[in-house]
């Protein structure tokens, strides 16, 4: 039987890291996808000059990413419940970092957008387990405060990967960014060798078994609705990440340096939103603050369809209430989400990055289109599946089926 401490974390020592070296450990982990595609999105139009391809076959390089990580978060998160989480991490380490080294060794882009896919099936592997262990370790007003530090630390990544990526880009060409990336793999291997085991009850099953239980969760009504519903959010979200070079290098004609830092200003608020909730959360409910951000969302669209095309900060303006109230969601979401499944952590973490990432993949693939004004095509995402949003979490928040999270006081 799991018992847990008083201040509502679970027992699972950590010899090693201490439990805020485990904590910037799973930020980091969590920061890998933003890292992997932010960090060389300002070199995209230089990449597609240098293969001398089109922009929309250098674009599968960020839109394959994702849909081979959907895919593989689905086989990793069972297979660390079964085997744990600190081997499935090592693996996924490994390969990640071998995956970087071949992509800064492409010589051709079908060569690239290939290692791209084989990293992205190993970020399956660092997500999936970064999310279980703070389910493993963490319950209740804890968990939620867990993780509204790492949603902190992992958007820190967006602020930092585009301002580093044109560093790169200034002394170096594309092939030093992912050179970077193998480092950052280096550094979490690290992290991860030192880490210990975190998941207390193991799947005895064999592989498939320990597959299928991702269909056992999914037919969990209360997990599987809101699943649906939070996972919404990431449409608008990626559609502005894969298009945001073009629209502030090609259509505003800034230079690279000064895309990374209109960027990385944007991506400030992404930083403040879980902070930010967790003191609006001492005075709201959680469900307000949720609809509250889910109407902002739609609000920031018609800003962003109606000013937008006027310069680009104009732009960037009309997006901050987008981004903040996006990354305010973050946290109660996920924390709820979680609650939802007691058992099979690892699976529900693998639906819940999975299903982010699907969503994201079709805003990539809605804006990749010909499309003669992409600003007024994200201010309709936003309007649209802000609305959406706010419609369907309405309809669910008070079901029958959903089990609310216990909110006792407790800080880390």
């Amino acid at each position: 039987m799991e018992t847990s401490k008083p201040d509502g974390s679970k027992l699972s020592g950590q010899k090693y890291l201490g439990e805020k070296g485990l904590l910037a450990l799973i930020g980091f982990l969590s920061a890998y996808i933003p890292l992997s595609t932010d960090l060389y999105l300002p070199a995209l139009p230089h990449m597609a000059d240098n293969f001398q391809v089109p922009a929309s076959l250098i674009n599968l390089t960020l839109t394959l990413f994702f849909i081979f990580y959907a895919a593989a978060t689905l086989f990793w998160g069972p297979l660390s419940d079964k085997y744990g989480r600190r081997p499935i991490l090592l693996i996924g380490l490994i390969l990640y970092t071998t995956a970087s080294v071949l992509c800064a060794l492409s010589t051709n882009v079908y060569q690239l957008i290939g290692f791209r896919v084989f990293q992205a099936v190993a970020s399956g592997a660092v997500t999936s387990v970064g999310s279980a262990v703070v389910k493993d370790v963490y319950e209740g007003r804890k968990r939620e405060t867990a993780l509204a530090l790492v949603f902190s630390m992992m958007m820190i990544a967006p602020i930092v990967a585009p301002v580093i990526g044109a560093f790169v880009l200034s002394v170096s060409s594309w092939r030093g960014i992912f050179w970077v990336l193998s480092g950052a793999g280096i550094l979490a291997l690290a992290g991860a060798i030192a880490m210990e085991e975190t998941i207390q009850h193991r799947n005895t099953g064999n592989i498939l078994q320990s597959v299928s239980r991702l269909g056992v969760v999914l037919k969990n009504p209360g997990f599987t609705l809101l699943l649906v519903t939070f996972a919404l959010r990431s449409i608008p979200l990626m559609a502005f990440i894969s298009s945001s070079s073009y629209i502030y290098i090609d259509q505003f004609g800034l230079s690279e340096k000064m895309f990374s830092y209109f960027f990385a200003g944007n991506a400030v608020f992404m930083v403040v939103g879980p902070m930010l909730y967790m003191r609006l959360s001492g005075r709201f409910k959680s469900g307000t603050i949720i609809s509250a951000c889910y109407l902002v969302l739609s609000l920031s669209g018609l800003l962003v369809g109606t000013f937008g095309n006027l310069s680009p900060w104009w732009f960037a303006v009309s997006l901050l209430p987008s981004t903040l109230a996006g990354s305010l969601i973050g946290p109660p979401s996920a924390n709820l989400m979680l609650e939802q499944q007691q058992e099979d952590t690892g699976s529900a973490s693998s639906l819940m990055n999975s299903s982010i990432t699907v969503m994201g993949s079709v805003g990539m693939m809605l804006i990749s289109f010909n499309w003669t004004n992409r600003i007024l095509v994200l201010g309709v995402l936003n309007f649209i599946f802000g609305l959406l949003s706010f419609i369907l979490w309405q309809l669910v928040s008070k079901g029958p089926h959903i089990v609310q999270v216990k909110h006792d006081k407790a800080t880390l």
